[in-house]
């Protein structure tokens, strides 16, 4: 796919993933809407399958995929989410999935990825490192590359998720979405923008990744640097696909800090009695905290995965 996605590829998208994952609920909780002094919204996609919203963009790449292209595989470079969910996804198929994974990857993600048959190759943790070994195992295998979020077909995927939060919830006035690479904040936004322009959609961001933050404001991608954040799926930099959506329709990029990650993370596990991973945790996060201070908002939670290390918890920040 070449061109950014309307609504009618998005609602195509939709049609084809549908056998494949779930319609996550709406959740709400009284609690939280006393706390933050708004009407909340949870859309959890931690009860997807595989734990994450991923599998939303990792299904549409590859279940649109011409035979011919698809034979040799797919591949791609991920932390663990992405990874787990083109695992699944290609396994669906029956197709061999090529996973290029920093060392770093937490070990439940790595877990994921091997019980759903991908085939694991580790690099360092940074960015260059991850997209030479991918190049160099493409031109080994001659394997689709299905990037985590820089792909028009995986950004129509996750706007599924916004696409049915809008419609599970037709009179939201806010909409938060955490963000890394991009493609689930590009994908509501085109979904937003579409059913309800008037919708304002955040960007929530940790404050020891903050590089959406700072490419919004520069104008340009600003690349993350040796980011420092517990919200471990969000730390990858933006793709000139999903800035060029985000710069045009977002409202702004908030930030949170890390202790506030912490907090929120432990208030929805306490108050609503599910497992949230970090980087779910950083809308509310934003929320609370008082860096997005709206007052008597309808606002939609998208609660992006729910993948966590339990062997690694830090609930003391």
């Amino acid at each position: 796919m070449e061109q950014r996605p309307d609504l009618a590829t998005v609602r195509q998208a939709q049609r084809r993933i549908s056998p494949c994952i779930h319609l996550t609920p709406v959740m709400t909780c009284a609690a939280l809407d006393e706390i933050s002094g708004n009407s909340l919204f949870f859309k959890c996609e931690n009860l997807q399958k595989g734990g994450v919203f991923k599998v939303r963009g990792a299904f549409n790449a590859v279940l649109s995929m011409e035979p011919a292209t698809a034979a040799a595989g797919v591949i791609t470079h991920s932390s663990g989410n992405h990874a787990a969910a083109l695992s699944m996804s290609a396994r669906y198929r029956g197709l061999p999935a090529h996973i290029v994974m920093p060392v770093t990857a937490p070990r439940v993600k790595i877990k994921a990825v091997r019980h759903y048959g991908g085939l694991i190759s580790f690099c360092e943790p940074t960015l260059a490192a991850r997209e030479s070994r991918t190049a160099a195992l493409m031109a080994e295998t001659g394997a689709e590359l299905v990037h985590p979020y820089n792909d028009w077909r995986v950004i129509a995927g996750q706007a599924t998720c916004a696409l049915e939060l809008l419609e599970q919830v037709p009179d939201l006035d806010v909409v938060l979405v955490p963000v890394g690479g991009g493609g689930l904040l590009a994908g509501s936004l085109i979904s937003a923008q579409a059913l309800k322009p008037g919708v304002s959609v955040y960007g929530c961001e940790p404050a020891g990744a903050d590089d959406a933050r700072r490419s919004l404001q520069a104008g340009r991608i600003v690349p993350s640097v040796n980011p420092q954040t517990i919200a471990d799926g969000l730390l990858t930099s933006l793709g000139d696909r999903t800035f060029s959506v985000i710069r045009e329709w977002v409202e702004d990029i908030v930030l949170a800090p890390e202790a506030a990650i912490v907090d929120a993370m432990r208030c929805v596990w306490e108050r609503m009695k599910i497992i949230i991973e970090p980087s779910a945790a950083v809308p509310l996060a934003c929320l609370l905290c008082g860096n997005l201070p709206l007052r008597g908002k309808r606002i939609g939670v998208i609660l992006s995965g729910g993948n966590v290390d339990l062997n690694a918890l830090k609930f003391n920040a």
